[in-house]
């Protein structure tokens, strides 16, 4: 697992309404390091003016200078349209030294309005980065966001190009060349155009998905490390900015070895959504040092930002096979699967049994958990174990029934009863929210607590369940907060596909009618947790915040577990959160049965530095996964 962390200072670099060639925008930067020094090429645009009926900004490359890669003085105008073949505009730079000069390719516009044709790449050669010695128009044909590879490959010169961007579908290439001035052979490209096929990098898309080249490929000891584009829904009107990476074998850089599950990041910040193109992230130039890869990226065409991440933890996510390098299964097979009971004549958990609450008493794991009838209707079930995964008893009659009218089946043989419990104990009583759904009503959270010698004593004396959420809202995953917070009651509860908080007096949230819907967490559109997010197990409490395990639904519909940090004092305050899930559906009990392709918690214990997460598998049987503690929270800790 790993965690991308957006810098504090972001955005690094905008707009100088004081300087005419960058009053209007100052995006999409391009990093290279001179000694102790950054030196930051961007993209640069003048105030809008007037231009053959409508507005137009013209584009040239500015440079500046920063020691921290996050302060940037020193702001000139370094690339300007002279040619005929840019004199329209000089965009988006990356940056290469190699054979001791300093190659910077860019997007030449000679055409406008702006169209396929007329956008090309072209090239600017210096010595010392401080004057350009030579230009050349590079591509014959429409392509943008050409790099080279910072040495040889085989003997030869390697770039990386996007290519067809303005008149899809679009490919990212690799181009090899013998000598350097093959570059900009016109010859040379128009044979390797006729050939494209034989050149695509084969990243990973779905139809209707954009690809073009970030930033200079990156030398790793696993291979070359590409940061790119990924736009999803790219023909349509709510396109999806991400930024991804592949990793490149470092003899054969078409070959792919690795690559992110899916975003490193999407447009979340203000400074992401709101600018001249709304919701727009778009990755440009990348550094490591001291294991850390910065990414820089422009946001919403207006303003450069950077963010930053462990890079061993990132290569180890990405490469292939993709493995599981978080929560681990306990048992091979499900440690409960469903009953039937000869003396029961509902056959209360012979359907299904899954998604199980847990609480540590003692040395014993209690293991509270929905089951499901032959006709339908759910209960809660229990179970014991000393070892967190082999079961010391298992009741064979239910501990909670329905027993109220917002619970109790309206439609014979329809879904309804107590769903998906979460258990918390405060002092010496133990409270159970869970899912109370009649099959007519829309589900709501209901709460009953009994006290904990009770419990122990397997004495089912549970008070009388109340709603706990507002009447008329479709509510689930409700879970109190283990510990008051300035003398108030906190529930977790989802509404509108979010993550939401609300206090309250007591624990039966009389204030329900009135509740704020605080957010907490949203889903990410184009991420794994993309349509729906909720809360897993109720939070555990560390040093360094509140973890929360919760569940996150893909646009496809697959049901993953990730992780987040809340503020020990405010835990509507979310610290940090995984970029990548932590566990996913894999096994066959996970991906078939009654919902396909789910992975479930509502509970987790810890022992010691380990953390016990019981889950339900597809909405079927149950089973246990393990993570280290310290492990987790060191991939949730944020790079400064």
């Amino acid at each position: 697992m790993f965690f991308v962390t957006r810098s504090t200072h972001n955005p690094i670099l905008g707009p100088d309404h004081m300087t005419s060639f960058e009053a209007h925008a100052a995006f999409n930067g391009c990093p290279i390091k001179i000694g102790s020094t950054i030196h930051m090429l961007y993209r640069a645009q003048s105030e809008l003016e007037n231009y053959q009926g409508s507005s137009f900004s013209l584009s040239s490359i500015g440079k500046a200078v920063s020691r921290d890669g996050v302060h940037f003085t020193h702001r000139e105008q370094f690339i300007t349209p002279e040619e005929i073949w840019e004199r329209y505009g000089c965009e988006d730079p990356r940056v290469t030294k190699i054979d001791g000069k300093y190659f910077i390719f860019y997007t030449a516009l000679s055409t406008y309005p702006f169209g396929g044709d007329g956008i090309k790449v072209g090239l600017a050669i210096s010595r010392d980065l401080k004057t350009i010695d030579e230009k050349h128009l590079v591509t014959p044909f429409n392509a943008k966001a050409m790099t080279l590879f910072p040495e040889k490959i085989n003997g030869k010169y390697v770039a990386l190009l996007s290519v067809n961007t303005d008149q899809p579908p679009s490919s990212i290439a690799v181009a090899e060349f013998n000598k350097i001035e093959d570059v900009w052979s016109e010859v040379y490209w128009k044979k390797w155009y006729a050939e494209l096929d034989k050149h695509i990098l084969e990243i990973p898309k779905r139809s209707g998905e954009h690809v073009e080249v970030g930033a200079p490929p990156i030398k790793t000891k696993e291979g070359w490390l590409l940061v790119y584009s990924h736009i999803q829904k790219y023909f349509e009107n709510n396109k999806i900015f991400g930024i991804e990476a592949v990793l490149m074998d470092l003899k054969k850089p078409r070959k792919l070895i690795g690559k992110t599950r899916g975003p490193l990041l999407i447009p979340e910040e203000s400074y992401e959504k709101f600018g001249q193109v709304m919701n727009t992230i778009f990755p440009s130039g990348a550094l490591v040092e001291k294991n850390i890869l910065s990414i820089y990226y422009g946001t919403t065409d207006t303003t450069c930002a950077v963010a930053h991440v462990p890079l061993p933890e990132l290569l180890h996510s990405m490469k292939f096979p993709h493995k599981e390098t978080d929560f681990a299964r306990l048992s091979k097979k499900p440690i409960m699967v469903p009953l039937a009971h000869s003396t029961d004549p509902k056959n209360w958990e012979s359907r299904a049994v899954f998604n199980p609450a847990a609480i540590q008493i003692g040395n014993i794991t209690y293991i509270v958990y929905r089951a499901m009838s032959d006709d339908n209707t759910s209960v809660m079930g229990l179970a014991l174990t000393t070892d967190g995964v082999t079961l010391t008893k298992r009741l064979t009659m239910p501990i909670y029934t329905p027993r109220e009218v917002f619970e109790e089946k309206k439609i014979p043989g329809g879904n309804s009863g107590c769903e998906d419990p979460r258990v918390v104990q405060i002092k010496d009583k133990i409270y159970m929210y869970y899912t109370a759904y009649n099959g007519v009503n829309l589900p709501s959270i209901a709460m009953t607590s009994i006290s904990e010698k009770d419990f122990i004593a397997q004495q089912w004396n549970w008070t009388k369940p109340v709603i706990v959420s507002r009447d008329g809202v479709d509510d689930k995953d409700g879970c109190i907060h283990p510990e008051k917070i300035n003398g108030k009651y906190f529930l977790y509860h989802r509404v509108n596909h979010m993550i939401c908080g609300d206090y309250g007096a007591t624990p039966a949230f009389t204030e329900r009618n009135n509740f704020k819907d605080i957010p907490i967490m949203h889903p990410r559109p184009g991420m794994w947790d993309s349509r729906k997010v909720g809360v897993s197990a109720p939070p555990l409490k560390t040093k360094e915040g509140w973890l929360l395990l919760y569940h996150g639904i893909s646009d496809d519909g697959i049901y993953r577990v990730g992780a987040a940090l809340l503020s020990l004092k405010d835990p509507t305050r979310v610290l940090s959160r995984s970029t990548d899930h932590v566990f996913e559906p894999r096994e066959n009990y996970e991906l078939n049965g009654q919902v396909g392709r789910v992975v479930f918690p509502c509970g987790a214990v810890v022992k010691k530095d380990t953390i016990f997460m019981y889950y339900g598998g597809a909405d079927s049987v149950i089973n246990v996964a393990s993570c280290s503690m310290k492990k987790i929270l060191a991939s949730l800790k944020p790079v400064k």
